[in-house]
């Protein structure tokens, strides 16, 4: 690892071609919960440097998505809010008015160096069925291949409790890995992570962590200072470790120091790859759906699907309970209620409890053809822990 002098590079960083950077709510608006925009183009004037737009060329082939937080925050001040609100409904009339804000300055700000943008809105839906899954994933790769720089957010405007990501730090790791991305940077107002809270004397800051034994004993805050984001360290540690697992490298720290971050300088805390990238629905699946329903699996499936990572057959389904229709994504129990999958259901809630514990032949001889297939196929399955 290089020397912690300030000039020196990460390799892996610098050398990274396809690139998401998250941005949070608190580096682009006021105090007052308007939009600042000095700070949107600060952060425009080091992405367009680093595609180097401003100098006519081709930024070294780089390409970046930008994951932006701002929505809600963007229309409080016009729709007279004086802070974030907790109901839904109003969150949701504020994003309407302040997503429209937000893309608006950043189209303004990227036209000064000529380079277009494209908005894309994604819920979890978008992201966990599989048709959805491959919808994203040509939209952001043509808008690339076009020239243009995707600006992703969560569509607040439309999601639900219970189809949400959360935070866009957790949506940013899922999108970098959805677009294949070589590195993710996550920007807040913080310049990396500390041993504890770095407004306390004596905390450090983390340099790099090459795995989850370095962030033992460390305690991460959950509230940011300005109050107008929904996230804080714990979301973005958390996104660092999915992006991480995931085969990707990622670099945390403040928007100020965007520039450096994105050049390979010694900046913030360097997250290590700690995995290889995986079939990507399933990462979504895991770490971006919320289960609409459960399904007991006897102790036969759930070695099955868990050792043997075989698809989940009526004959292995001991109980069902929960509201879902086909394609939702459920959970898999066994016996104790243990969490040990998580997969798309091909059939809904009040069908299944005929097809329990009977095989698929005798299912199609009685209710037809439609009917001798899997419940969860292996395909749309992921294991979450192992059994015993």
């Amino acid at each position: 690892m290089a020397e912690q002098d300030g000039s020196a590079v990460r390799d892996e960083v610098a050398a990274a071609r396809r690139i998401v950077v998250k941005v949070g709510s608190s580096s682009l608006t006021t105090a007052a919960g308007g939009l600042d925009a000095d700070r949107v183009d600060a952060l425009v004037d080091v992405l367009a440097k680093v595609l180097g737009q401003d100098a006519g060329g081709a930024g070294d082939g780089k390409e970046i998505v930008l994951v932006s937080s701002g929505a809600i925050a963007a229309g409080l001040a016009p729709l007279g809010l004086e802070r974030r609100p907790r109901d839904l409904a109003r969150q949701q009339a504020a994003a309407s008015v302040g997503q429209g804000l937000l893309v608006a300055r950043y189209t303004a700000s990227f036209a000064r160096y000529g380079r277009r943008v494209g908005q894309v809105l994604l819920t979890t839906d978008d992201t966990s069925r599989r048709a959805h899954y491959r919808n994203a994933t040509r939209t952001l790769d043509q808008l690339l291949a076009m020239g243009a720089l995707p600006i992703v957010n969560e569509n607040d405007t439309v999601a639900t409790d219970e189809i949400r990501f959360g935070d866009n730090d957790r949506l940013a790791a899922l999108v970098a890995h959805l677009v294949r991305a070589d590195l993710l940077v996550l920007l807040s107002d913080v310049d990396g992570l500390y041993d504890g809270d770095p407004r306390t004397p004596g905390t450090s800051r983390i340099d790099e962590v090459k795995g989850p034994g370095d962030l033992a004993g460390v305690t991460v805050g959950s509230a940011g200072r300005s109050g107008v984001g929904t996230g804080g360290m714990v979301t973005k540690v958390e996104a660092a470790r999915i992006a991480a697992a995931a085969g990707v490298p990622v670099v945390l720290t403040s928007a100020s120091r965007a520039g450096d971050a994105l050049l390979g300088r010694h900046t913030g805390t360097y997250f290590h790859r700690t995995g290889r990238r995986s079939a990507d629905r399933l990462l979504w699946l895991a770490h971006a759906s919320e289960p609409r329903g459960a399904l007991t699996l006897d102790d036969g499936a759930v070695r099955a699907v868990v050792e043997r990572r075989t698809s989940l057959l009526p004959a292995g389904i001991a109980a069902v309970e929960g509201e879902f229709t086909a394609g939702d994504p459920v959970e898999l129990r066994d016996t104790e209620g243990r969490a040990v999958a998580r997969g798309l259901v091909n059939f809904d809630a009040k069908e299944i409890p005929r097809l329990i514990g009977r095989s698929t032949r005798d299912l199609a001889r009685e209710l037809g053809p439609a009917y001798e297939r899997e419940v969860v196929h292996r395909d749309d399955l992921v294991v979450l822990h192992r059994h015993g």
